[in-house]
């Protein structure tokens, strides 16, 4: 019996590292033992059982974006919000610091960064990128691993009703390299609730045990698996709950793993988990595990997966959380009702289509209420760091293409249905999210609005895959530079996993090793914009003007740039252009009259949308197609002026010539976010006149998509009040939404105008005038004043239409250029608004720290864990992307916290110090020698030691030694001070101090 139990958990071991997908067919029963129940009721039923037996506090649900941790693309686990606690850095005075018994549905997205199942989702029948995790909490001990183990297995059983021989626990099973023993406590709290030895497995850390990372919180923790196969054959487990007890901790290390990274690793197959008995740990740098001053319990039990189990259903898509939408799809498209198959079962990937719509409009709705929105998101730059900030937004936008092109191609959908399928995500997640129905009509609009730019987008692309395809040869591979012109970074915007898939579709493979090739180009040419850098270009030399001023060629018109509305929707529409070659240019500059394949080249036509590099506004970038040819897209990488003409850069993938007829569409996002980046130098111009004075004098700026910088002519350094105040001014015009007005009017109108502001710059005439708030007409009026009330410049960049767009505004760098230049650095939007919540959460984390200094340390060891802390603290600070006002401030604070810390480590030293001094005077009263050996916690208080002894005892020489406890000594000396003076030339010094190991 023993060896046949031993051989079923080597089974049943390798089965929950396999982690079942629960393949079909969907369709089968579980059992019949239970009705089908709810999703509202079963989410209700957790939260009742915990609020009312049990006396939890109901949290509603955290934004799926995350606040304060740039680490995270979304929240992927209910206890991100709680990591505050977990870390010791909540705000003293905030609602959280009273947390004790906490319970909720947290709103989860698992769609990008270290743990994302985007590749998985409609494969398979249970991944999902959204899903809830029902989750309780108890912080700082109020209860431990009994109760959280009695109240999950209560819940399962008796509320919910799941047979008591269907559910499975595993436990901590012990790690002898670590020093840890199997968590036996838990092993017996399950006993006593009723499981049977023989319905219980230990597993090694790996399975059972929680780290935050190579230091930090860390704890064992006990899952509860459900048996698909109901006792008939072999146990098929699926984990349900996770229950993870946090018991130990360490000082923080550098940088270490977030912590909600790795708790979530188990939560999509986990119904419910609690942590095993052993006492909460962190582990040190040393590798050793110290308990945590105060324990908490962490549990997470994805809905979707409790709910298949509830409904009896082998599926998570087979439940009343996405029958409705499944059942909408259908009645939408036209397609074959789904079926739930997967694999090779799956003809014509109809069923995986389902899943993957089904899925990916949750995601959407979900973000999208909670103000991510699909789009355009920062690309790496702006000091490395701003791209940390912002992928999620590139990431949804990868999300709503997957999702149309799912449902158009293989579901035959018709234009705008995603967008019909929003109502239903309300119904049936409305209720315990409200924030869904408040923002249900935008959440349609954007999502429509986005996916008719990509079905243009995905037709046009299919048709060059075609076109492209048909030319290859049979053993010919699809072109990289094809591909990349399609994708996200190149200009149809279609996400790469997309085309790949389309290629693979018709059975021809990818340039992989090319395509790797020109990412790698696309990142270092994006990781140069962090400073802008003159780059060489194509450029017309002063012989090539020349000759075209010969020929009569009118300078380019460029007005079409600024043909651009607001839609109703509050979107941007811009308007297409087309033009006709006027001049091709080699790139050496040579003249010529016609391109081919593969050539680089410089394009001169009679008039043009693109914006020219100037003004400090970075150049469009788009493409262009011949006009009765469009599937064939001329990359247009950047456009230049030069001498009134503008040159566009392409890269020509088929023959071009003088004289043909083009069309020409620019990157939409790329000019947006350089709209909204341009008129916020604006307001900066203004609100730092409005803080400094009115003589305050703009230096020189420059902006794209991803960042803005401006250089202001200052008498000092500005203080944190003023970069505040600066702020402060420019989020009040954005909160008023104010309208820009434009206006091209004489260059004289301009010469008397109180407040106007301009450049030392050569002016057009006449001059495009940009006015925040007040029409051009009045703001020209010598009489009103008005450019001194509000933002008027002189300016040919292209800007917002409302201020409302740029969202917000913070100033995250600053440095002297030179005596009297400040440069400042800024981001706009999204990024502003997550570089604000990184900056309010190390506030919060520095207040902690001193307030943890202000109790005292009771010894050197715990004094020089509080010093190290300040020096992480100060890293952090010194390097994190958030208000610059908010980092001089906290700056400031960390100084004089460390001066105190380090203050603190040498009066314990020299206490700890004085004290083994004496008892070693007392030890060697007589002889010119003293070798021994003390414990001392550091090199510094061994040192201390033998300096007090030698002064103390002038004519004695002294070694000590201090074996440490991972197998290294400590060792420090000095001669007397009468043997010192008469010391061999060889000797170095009369002191010594070392590590020995």
């Amino acid at each position: 019996m023993a060896v046949s139990v031993a051989a079923a958990a080597g089974r049943l071991r390798r089965a929950i590292r396999r982690t079942p997908q629960w393949r079909g067919p969907s369709r089968r029963a579980l059992s019949s033992e239970a009705p089908p129940t709810q999703a509202a009721a079963v989410r209700d039923a957790f939260l009742s059982f915990f609020r009312d037996r049990h006396g939890h506090r109901l949290v509603p649900s955290a934004s799926v974006r995350p606040r304060g941790d740039p680490s995270l693309l979304f929240v992927n686990a209910g206890m991100n919000q709680f990591k505050p606690i977990f870390l010791g850095t909540v705000d003293p005075r905030s609602e959280m610091a009273g947390f004790r018994r906490v319970a909720n549905s947290q709103k989860c997205v698992r769609a990008g960064g270290r743990h994302s199942d985007l590749e998985d989702v409609g494969r398979d029948l249970s991944h999902h990128t959204f899903f809830e995790m029902l989750g309780n909490w108890a912080f700082r001990g109020v209860y431990f691993k009994e109760e959280a183990c009695s109240m999950a297995w209560e819940l399962l059983t008796q509320v919910y009703g799941i047979p008591e021989d269907r559910l499975w626990v595993s436990y901590f099973g012990g790690d002898p390299k670590a020093g840890l023993g199997p968590d036996l406590e838990s092993r017996d709290i399950w006993l006593k609730l009723g499981v049977p030895a023989s319905r219980m497995l230990s597993f090694g850390p790996q399975e059972n045990f929680w780290e935050m990372g190579d230091t930090g919180p860390c704890g064992p923790c006990t899952e509860i698996h459900y048996d698909l196969a109901g006792g008939v054959g072999a146990p098929q487990l699926v984990e349900l709950w996770n229950l993870v007890f946090m018991q130990h901790n360490s000082p923080p290390g550098p940088s270490p793993i977030p912590l909600c990274h790795l708790s979530v690793c188990l939560i999509p197959v986990i119904l419910w988990g609690a942590s095993p008995c052993i006492p909460f740990l962190a582990r040190e740098k040393d590798g050793s595990l110290q308990p945590l001053p105060q324990r908490h319990v962490d549990t997470g039990m994805g809905l979707e997966r409790l709910l298949a189990v509830l409904q009896g259903r082998r599926s998570t898509y087979d439940t009343d959380l996405f029958s409705p939408l499944l059942n909408a799809i259908h009645q939408g498209c036209g397609a074959p009702p789904y079926s739930g198959r997967v694999g090779a079962a799956d003809e014509g990937h109809t069923d995986t289509a389902y899943r993957v719509v089904a899925d990916h409009i949750r995601t959407l709705s979900i973000c999208i209420a909670d103000g991510v929105s699909p789009g355009m998101s920062g690309a790496p730059g702006c000091w490395g760091l701003i791209w940390a900030l912002n992928p999620s937004r590139l990431v949804l936008r990868r999300l709503l293409r997957r999702a149309v092109r799912f449902s158009t191609e293989l579901l035959r959908a018709p234009p705008g249905f995603l967008g019909s399928l929003v109502p239903v995500v309300v119904e049936t997640l409305g209720g315990a999210y409200p924030e869904l129905q408040r923002n249900s009509a935008q959440i349609a609009s954007l999502v429509s609005e986005d996916e008719a730019a990509f079905l243009a987008s995905l037709q046009q692309g299919r048709r060059i895959i075609e076109r492209t395809v048909r030319r290859l040869g049979p053993s010919d591979v699809f072109p990289a530079e094809v591909a990349w012109s399609l994708s996200l970074s190149g200009n149809l915007g279609l996400p790469l996993d997309l085309v790949k898939l389309m290629l693979e579709e018709k059975g021809v493979q990818l340039d992989s090793a090319g395509l790797e090739r020109l990412a790698q180009e696309e990142a270092q040419h994006r990781a140069q914009q962090a400073e802008p850098v003159q780059e060489q270009g194509l450029r017309l030399d002063v012989h090539a003007l020349g000759a075209l001023q010969r020929q009569g060629v009118p300078p380019t018109d460029d007005s079409p740039k600024y043909n651009y509305s607001l839609r109703p929707s509050g979107g941007y529409e811009f308007g297409t252009c087309e033009a006709q070659v006027l001049q091709l240019y080699t790139e050496d500059g040579t003249a010529v009259a016609s391109v081919g394949e593969g050539q680089r080249c410089g394009l001169l036509l009679d008039k043009t949308n693109f914006y020219a590099e100037q003004g400090g506004q970075a150049s469009d970038r788009g493409y262009l197609v011949r006009v009765g040819l469009q599937d064939v897209l001329f990359p247009v990488a950047r456009a230049q002026v030069c001498g009134g003409f503008i040159l566009h850069e392409v890269a020509a993938p088929e023959c071009l010539k003088v004289g043909d007829q083009v069309q020409l569409h620019v990157d939409e996002a790329w000019r947006l976010s350089c709209m909204e980046k341009h008129t916020a130098v604006h307001l900066l111009n203004w609100a730092l006149r409005q803080a400094l004075g009115p003589g305050t004098e703009q230096r020189g700026s420059h902006l794209n998509p991803e960042w803005l910088r401006f250089d202001v002519a200052t008498q000092a350094p500005l203080t944190p009040e003023q970069l505040r105040a600066v702020e402060g001014t420019v989020q009040k015009a954005v909160g008023q939404d104010e309208a820009v007005y434009m206006e091209e009017v004489a260059l004289a109108r301009t010469a008397h105008v109180p407040g106007l502001r301009s450049l030392d710059e050569v002016y057009p005439d006449p001059v495009r005038v940009v006015s925040v708030g007040v029409p051009v007409a009045q703001a020209l009026n010598p009489a009103s004043q008005a450019a001194l009330q509000t933002s008027v410049e002189l300016c040919c960049g292209t800007h917002l239409l409302r201020t409302g767009a740029i969202g917000d505004l913070v100033i995250i760098g600053e440095r002297q250029l030179a005596k009297g230049t400040t440069r400042l650095l800024a981001i706009t939007g999204e990024q502003a608004q997550q570089a604000r919540e990184v900056g309010q959460s190390l506030a919060q984390e520095v207040e902690a720290a001193a307030a943890r200094l202000s109790q005292g340390s009771r010894d050197v060891v715990e004094a020089q864990r509080l010093s190290k802390e300040m020096g992480r603290l100060i890293d952090a600070v010194d390097t994190a992307v958030m208000p610059q006002w908010q980092r001089r401030e906290l700056q400031a604070t960390l100084k004089a916290l460390r001066r105190r810390a380090n203050t603190a480590v040498r009066k314990l030293e020299m206490g700890q110090a004085a004290q083994k001094t004496q008892e070693l005077l007392q030890q060697h009263s007589e002889g010119p020698l003293i070798v021994d050996t003390v414990y001392a916690e550091s090199l510094s208080v061994l040192v201390k030691v033998v300096r007090q002894l030698c002064k103390q005892a002038p004519s004695t020489s002294v070694l000590l030694l201090s074996p440490q406890p991972l197998g290294q000594v400590l060792c420090a000396c000095q001669v007397a001070q009468v043997a010192a003076i008469h010391q061999p030339p060889l000797i170095p010094s009369p002191s010594l101090s070392c590590l020995l190991a």
